[in-house]
């Protein structure tokens, strides 16, 4: 944990500590913004107040706080303090300093929180009038204080005001023009050190691990047996990283808006954003970014895949923001976000999908999505047998059995719908001698079971695209079903 430190220029000039000690609240006793995390967990649940935030707006900084605050209804126990400065207070409220809170966030979030570490003996915030940052914070403390000297502990240059009309500076995490500046101004004392940011976490962030699920764009020009064709190949490229940006912006957007549960969540409150490893403003950035590169790429195919393009994102948006959240619809929208990188596989590189390969790919990812949520729902569940209320999601772990059967169900349907192509006319446009295919069958039946039957066993990946992947077996098998097709053609 970094330590504070004193500052050498001012150390030595410094009379003893006021008695009262002002504290800034976001990026100063919490790591990040309560205003941003509160429309991310606004947004995250009810998408369509992203229309309404320029009327919000329009009324003032402090009505647009409290509009969002009030409609939030975020939990302020998964917002991240800053433990060093915290300890620091804590010892400061020991020595019996009074401490108060002064932050231009809503009061309706300073509170909650000021009630969280219970060391504040006063709350000072915006109130929905007036937005209590620069000069209105300072005014607002002399007239709480009075006469009375105080200290000021900020973090950003609209805290400058203030620190000019307190007795000292304590500074958190401060660039260094804003310590030069400071230090001009009046007496630093303890200054705690700038964050460092794991830039290296930006590559986790973006899930480069589930870019294999944009493999499937690879499956119309294979099985139009097209690969060979270097013009086929490079659209099919193209369409690949395509959806792998699209795809990254679609889990920086969902990790955002999923920062409160995944801070109660045993594995993923690790992600880079949940754990504040890198900054939020960066991810709000990120997001459309990384679309728009996506997008730019599908323009210079054809009108069809960049439409496609477009609707993975829309579709993605809602998945994340609200699909999510409704049984059963969530696992076919996720079933269809598999199938339209098939279909944008077939509109960038010209092919045709047919109907057979639609029917069968749709019954397979479908058991597989079932798969994904069914491992949710195991890990959901707490040694108690309770529903852990974390997730969501709006399953519990009394739904595992169902799930199970449909997915199960699912993935043997869709072996039969091979079955039934093997027997139909159409499979001798594409294959001499279809009837090798056959043997694809229960090496799939095999496949299918085994995933079910890791699934019931709680030892199968979170995502079992990303398990096949890693997966030695389903290697071998797909080696071998390879060889039965070029055996077929």
């Amino acid at each position: 944990m970094p330590q504070p430190i004193k500052s050498d220029a001012q150390a030595q000039t410094i009379t003893p500590a006021a008695e009262y000690l002002c504290v800034d609240m976001d990026g100063t006793l919490l790591e990040g913004d309560s205003l941003w995390e509160s429309l991310l967990a606004l947004l995250g649940t009810h998408p369509w107040y992203f229309f309404l935030l320029p009327i919000w707006l329009l009324r003032g900084r402090a009505a647009l706080k409290h509009a969002i605050a009030e409609r939030a209804g975020m939990n302020v126990r998964t917002l991240l303090l800053r433990e060093d400065f915290v300890d620091f207070l804590r010892q400061e409220k020991e020595k019996g300093r009074k401490l108060i809170l002064a932050t231009a966030a809503d009061r309706g979030i300073a509170e909650a929180v000021a009630e969280r570490v219970a060391m504040f003996d006063a709350v000072l915030a915006s109130d929905g009038k007036t937005n209590l940052s620069g000069e209105n914070k300072r005014k607002a403390i002399q007239e709480f204080l009075g006469e009375q000297d105080f200290d000021y502990a900020g973090d950003s240059s609209s805290d400058i005001p203030i620190w000019v009309a307190a007795r000292a500076a304590i500074l958190v995490g401060p660039t260094p023009k804003l310590l030069e500046t400071v230090q001009r101004t009046v007496p630093v004392g303890t200054v705690f050190p700038r964050r460092q940011f794991r830039w290296a976490s930006l590559r986790r962030a973006l899930r480069p691990k589930h870019w294999v699920k944009n493999l499937l764009v690879f499956v119309p020009p294979l099985l139009g047996h097209k690969l060979r064709e270097v013009h086929v190949l490079t659209e099919a490229l193209l369409a690949f990283v395509t959806f792998s940006l699209c795809a990254s912006g679609g889990y920086v957007l969902n990790d955002l808006f999923d920062l409160e549960a995944d801070r109660l969540h045993p594995t993923k409150r690790s992600r880079p954003w949940a754990s504040g490893q890198i900054p939020l403003w960066l991810g709000m950035m990120m997001a459309p970014l990384l679309v728009a590169a996506g997008w730019g790429i599908a323009a210079s195919l054809s009108r069809l895949f960049f439409a496609e393009a477009v609707i993975y994102v829309a579709a993605t948006v809602l998945y994340s923001a609200y699909i999510k959240r409704v049984p059963i619809v969530d696992v076919l929208v996720l079933t269809g976000l598999y199938l339209v990188r098939i279909l944008g596989g077939g509109a960038a590189t010209g092919i045709v999908v047919s109907p057979w390969l639609l029917a069968f790919s749709m019954f397979l990812l479908l058991s597989l999505a079932f798969a994904k949520r069914y491992m949710e729902l195991v890990g959901q569940s707490s040694q108690n047998g309770q529903p852990n209320v974390v997730s969501k999601r709006n399953y519990i772990p009394a739904d595992g059995d169902l799930v199970r059967q449909f997915g199960i169900a699912s993935g043997y349907i869709s072996v039969l719908v091979l079955a039934l192509y093997v027997n139909d006319s159409d499979v001798t446009i594409l294959y001499r001698q279809p009837q090798w295919i056959w043997l694809a069958c229960p090496l799939l039946l095999f496949w299918i079971s085994r995933v079910w039957f890791l699934s019931s066993r709680g030892v199968l990946h979170e995502d079992p695209v990303v398990f096949a992947v890693r997966d030695g077996v389903s290697y071998l098998l797909g080696l071998i079903i390879l060889l039965i097709l070029y055996l077929a053609t």
